[in-house]
Formats: structure tokens, C-alpha cells, sequence
């Protein structure tokens, strides 16, 4: 199945992960120097072969209870009703494990989508089409993830 061009950014296809200085070709940790990306022998071109579809992301944001979640949710069965590898990070979830250390004021907020929008290139690197599920309010933060 062909799903065209996707609407949305469809994330990194190099090594290179924004903010990551660059050292001969290489992305390189701000934190650590010696912790380097290490560059797939299996690409994502590959996997989204083998899935039959591109990777991307969907991003569904607004108030609480507008309706993300369900929205998210409908789509990635119509999606997986086609065969397309999909996976839906709910805000709540995603509270539960990775971000359960985080709070709910605007540092812990912009954390949290820090945190989901690296998730979310693993899995558009990954092949998957991933779609997220958050109140992200701060517009700012939402632009730096892509």
C-alpha cells in the first residue's frame, strides 16, 4: 500500500540529530564527546520497503479532553486496517514510564515533549508511522522536535 507523501515532517534520514554538533561527519553528544550516533546498517528507506509505507509522524495536540487521544487512536486503526506498522504515544501513557518523573509546570512541560518528540524519531527511523497525543502547549518546544 501506498500512502504518498506524508503532510507532516518525516524527521532525520542522516545521523545527524538537530542541536548535535557535528565532528567530522559524525554527531556528537553536547554532554559526552565520546558519545557518538551510530549509523544503521538497516536504513529507515529499507524498512519503510519492507513495511510497504513511509515513516512519519502525526502530531495531534490541543486541550485536555478535545478529543487527542480519540482521534490518535481512530486513525491508527484505519491505519493498521491497511497493514501500516503504527504506534500512538498517549500523553497519560507516556506519563506512567518514561516521563514519570516529570511534573506538570512549564519546564517539566517542555521535558516531557522534549523527551516524546526523540521518541518519535526512533520510531519514524524505525519505519513506523508514529502519531502522538499531547496537550503541548508551548509552541516553541514543538518546533524544536522537528
Amino acid at each position: 500500500m501506498s500512502l504518498g507523501a506524508p503532510a507532516v515532517h518525516e524527521g532525520n534520514n542522516g545521523v545527524r540529530s538537530r542541536g548535535c554538533p557535528e565532528r567530522n561527519g559524525i554527531a556528537v553528544n553536547k554532554r559526552n564527546e565520546y558519545v557518538i550516533w551510530h549509523k544503521a546498517t538497516v536504513t529507515r528507506e529499507r524498512r519503510e520497503k519492507m513495511n510497504g509505507h513511509r515513516s512519519f509522524v502525526l502530531w495531534f495536540t490541543g486541550l485536555s479532553g478535545s478529543g487527542k487521544s480519540t482521534l490518535a487512536h481512530a486513525v491508527e486503526e484505519q491505519l493498521h486496517q491497511h497493514g501500516c506498522r503504527t504506534f500512538v504515544f498517549d500523553g497519560d501513557n507516556v506519563r506512567h514510564g518514561l516521563c514519570s518523573d516529570l511534573g506538570f509546570g512549564e519546564e517539566d512541560r517542555k521535558e516531557n515533549i522534549r523527551r516524546i518528540g526523540e521518541m518519535t524519531k526512533l520510531f519514524v527511523e524505525a519505519g513506523v508511522i508514529a502519531m502522538t497525543a499531547f496537550i503541548s502547549p508551548f509552541r516553541e518546544e514543538r518546533q524544536k522536535v522537528w
